[in-house]
């Protein structure tokens, strides 16, 4: 029997299992979003990123960036910050609760990258990350690019 090669339906379905499996993994004991999990660590890599890097990091548009801070800081796992020579650019900040939600977190993927990983060999999960890596190349952020080249 040959695999199923309907690699845009397979995905499809796929990341739709995964996100919501993301979500009951992520919200549990915690109440939180995969999206906010995110949030969490890119700060955890660079507190005091500048709102605009987060989004880029977690390929949101600014509005829903803008939303996701807002409901990240009434829950209070992150302040924001004007930057001090642009008082235009807000930085975002972990508070002490969003890096023990961070550390939550963290425990949660990795638990979810065991479970996505188990059964395959070290150089299987080489070949399907690289595939999937060369998918943002394949299909970059920025559209019009895309379609001139």
């Amino acid at each position: 029997m040959q695999p199923d090669r309907r690699l845009i339906y397979l995905m499809s379905v796929g990341f739709r299992r995964l996100q919501r499996g993301m979500e009951q993994h992520m919200l549990a004991g915690q109440n939180l979003s995969a999206a906010q999990a995110g949030v969490l660590f890119v700060l955890g890599q660079k507190d005091g990123a500048l709102i605009g890097e987060v989004a880029d990091a977690l390929d949101l548009v600014p509005s829903a960036m803008t939303g996701l801070a807002t409901r990240m800081e009434r829950a209070g796992f992150i302040r924001r910050k004007r930057d001090d020579q642009d008082s235009r650019a807000l930085r975002l900040y972990l508070t002490p609760a969003g890096r023990d939600a961070r550390k939550h977190a963290t425990a949660r993927a990795q638990g979810l990258n065991a479970k996505l990983i188990e059964g395959f060999l070290d150089a299987e999960i080489d070949v399907v990350s690289r595939w999937l890596t060369s998918l943002q190349r394949k299909f970059p952020k920025d559209t019009e690019q895309s379609q001139t080249e």
